[in-house]
């Protein structure tokens, strides 16, 4: 069973998804820490419900990247943490973790990257009028969502489609879709970056 931690900043609709897989399906892994940058998140309260040990932090109180991410690397170490599962966490990760945990580090995006990346991906959608977005999980790299893509499901938009509706939508897909390419991951070796990182759902 490998042990993982899940960065994330906000409600932590991914964070749950993967714990009740864990819990109901046999997802071959363990949350060892849940790492958010903003205190007032309710994912911190999902994480206390299940005893799962948090590192809540603000980044202001730390004088740079690095500073902080040092300390989040003290605990990933203590926690025995073997990947990196990003779930909404709104932050770029910097060279110290990067180093780190080379490879080893993974996200998930709403659109099909190279589309839409940064912030409001479904905001972005809309206003493209945009035929078809959906969900990207790729590893992570320097850039913002330009890390290989491991996988990539499409959704269509409607013609009456509004960002609350894709929205919906989208985190169904992304609540089914993210435990399912992690145990991929995960059974098929130490869950690290290869040459081999788009399945046959990939679309780019």
């Amino acid at each position: 069973m490998k042990k993982i931690a899940v960065f994330a900043s906000g409600s932590g609709s991914n964070f749950q998804a993967i714990l009740d897989s864990i819990q109901s399906v046999g997802l071959d892994a363990s949350i060892q820490l849940l790492v958010c940058d903003q205190p007032g998140a309710f994912v911190i309260e999902r994480a206390k419900l299940s005893s799962i040990r948090t590192f809540v932090f603000t980044a202001k109180d730390y004088r740079s990247k690095e500073d902080y991410e040092k300390e989040i690397s003290l605990q990933l170490k203590e926690c025995g943490v073997e990947l990196i599962v990003l779930a909404g966490y709104m932050r770029l990760i910097g060279p110290t973790l990067l180093k780190e945990y080379e490879g080893r580090i993974i996200n998930i995006h709403p659109s099909l990257l190279p589309d839409f990346p940064g912030k409001d991906a479904i905001g972005q959608a809309i206003a493209a009028e945009a035929k078809w977005s959906g969900v990207t999980i790729h590893y992570v790299d320097e850039g913002m969502d330009t890390g290989p893509i491991i996988v990539q499901e499409r959704v269509r938009l409607e013609e009456n489609e509004t960002r609350e509706s894709l929205q919906r939508k989208i985190q169904t897909m992304e609540h089914k879709l993210y435990p399912a390419i992690l145990q991929m991951l995960l059974t098929k070796g130490d869950g690290t970056n290869d040459e081999e990182t788009c399945t046959d759902k990939c679309f780019r």
